[in-house]
């Protein structure tokens, strides 16, 4: 059965990045958008990973224009706008499609893996989390309304195990 860290990403710079390189972390896999209601939600998930990275966790955080279009930057401008107005150091990879026939692989999985309200597998809007046990296994989708510091307690219960 296939793992998170089966699958290989571009990251905002272009450069393939094998999720293996993070084996053995608990991860939070978001799409993100800069011009989106849930965007102040980059300051919640670079605190979780900035209090929570030396006990092995990290957010991944995945660009997506899906939604409304409201990630209509270019890397360049991503990364920028993720810098200075949000001191982000988590991993940001390229932009992508996290629903239809374009899906990444990695969101392919994801949405098996941990369905939706009603079974659905479709991502309903940006800032759906996605978290990841130590093992590569999904434990749980959150929706773009839960704040990333109300899932602090989950992912220490995955710390922990």
């Amino acid at each position: 059965m296939p793992t998170a860290y089966d699958f290989t990403a571009q990251n905002i710079d272009g450069a393939p990045v094998e999720l293996k390189d993070f084996e053995g972390q608990v991860l939070l896999i978001v799409n993100t958008a800069s011009k989106c209601g849930f965007t102040p939600q980059y300051t919640g998930l670079e605190a979780l990973h900035r209090k929570l990275q030396p006990e092995g966790f990290s957010v991944l955080g995945f660009p997506c224009d899906q939604f409304g279009h409201q990630e209509p930057g270019d890397a360049e401008e991503i990364k920028s706008f993720c810098s200075l107005s949000y001191d982000v150091s988590f991993p940001l990879f390229e932009k992508i499609e996290v629903n239809g026939k374009n899906t990444h692989p990695l969101y392919a999985f994801l949405k098996k893996s941990a369905k939706g309200l009603l079974g659905s597998e479709a991502i309903k809007w940006n800032f759906t989390k996605f978290l990841v046990a130590r093992d590569g296994s999904v434990v749980k989708r959150y929706a773009p309304t839960d704040k990333p510091e109300n899932i602090e307690g989950d992912i220490r219960k995955l710390l922990q195990a």
